[in-house]
This record gives C-alpha cells, sequence and structure tokens, in this order.
C-alpha cells in the first residue's frame, strides 16, 4: 500500500482538527447561543447552591440572561448601553467573573471591576428568552 499523499494527509489532518474543534465546543458550551455564554465549562453539571464557580457571563446584546447547569436565569435588572450593548465598562462579548448560586433560583455574578449582577431562575425555561446576533 502507498503512502498517503500530501493532499490526502492534509485533509485527514484538517478533518481531525475541525472534529476536535466541534466537540471542544460542545464540551464548553460555546454552540448555545450568544447568551449562553453559556457560559461556563460547568454548564453541563448542576451547581449545587453556595458554590462560587469560574464564569464567562455573555454581555454581548447587553446582561439579561445567563445559564447555570441546566437551569436558565435572567438577571433581576438587565443591563445594556440602550442599544443592546454592554454597558460602558464591561467587556464585549464576554465579562469574566465568578457566578455564585445563592439557592435554587438566585445567583449573583461579580467579577475584579467590581460589577454585580443578581439572577433569578426561570422555572420550566428549556432555553433563553432570546439569542443575540
Amino acid at each position: 500500500m502507498e503512502p498517503p499523499t500530501w493532499p490526502e494527509r492534509r485533509k485527514a489532518m484538517l478533518e481531525r482538527a475541525g472534529q476536535t474543534i466541534i466537540a471542544l465546543a460542545l464540551v464548553t458550551g460555546v454552540l448555545t447561543g450568544c447568551t449562553e455564554a453559556d457560559e461556563s465549562a460547568g454548564a453541563a453539571r448542576a451547581t449545587p447552591s453556595g458554590r462560587t464557580i469560574p464564569f464567562d457571563l455573555s454581555t454581548h446584546c447587553g446582561i439579561d440572561e445567563a445559564r447555570i447547569g441546566s437551569t436558565y436565569y435572567e438577571a433581576e435588572t438587565p443591563l445594556s448601553d440602550g442599544s443592546g450593548n454592554p454597558p460602558e465598562g464591561w467587556d464585549n462579548p464576554t465579562q469574566h467573573g465568578t457566578m455564585t448560586v445563592k439557592t435554587k433560583t438566585e445567583a449573583v455574578f461579580t467579577d475584579d471591576a467590581g460589577h454585580e449582577v443578581k439572577f433569578r431562575a426561570r422555572p420550566g425555561a428549556s432555553g433563553f428568552k432570546r439569542l443575540c446576533s
């Protein structure tokens, strides 16, 4: 059997790289939409109350929703610049910080810049209210 040609080897490498990227995206929740953003590597598992986890909060279309584990939350006070973007002082498309699950229905996002956003669970929600484009 002849060894594969360079184009054949290149094609195989690109296919493997693409499969790896897709697998990583699925594991980390990247493919859940802009408001996922999902937002964290722990998104696939439940987060017990009182636990603080590193969290990348989606800010691209303003601060309105978050997903922690399988629970969807909405901000008590949504934040934006009035045009559907994050307010001044927030990173875009995500803000790195921590999310603390206070109870089964309450969570709080904080970061080193001093931001704090309180979230309330949306009982029975199976997706975001809107997807950011």
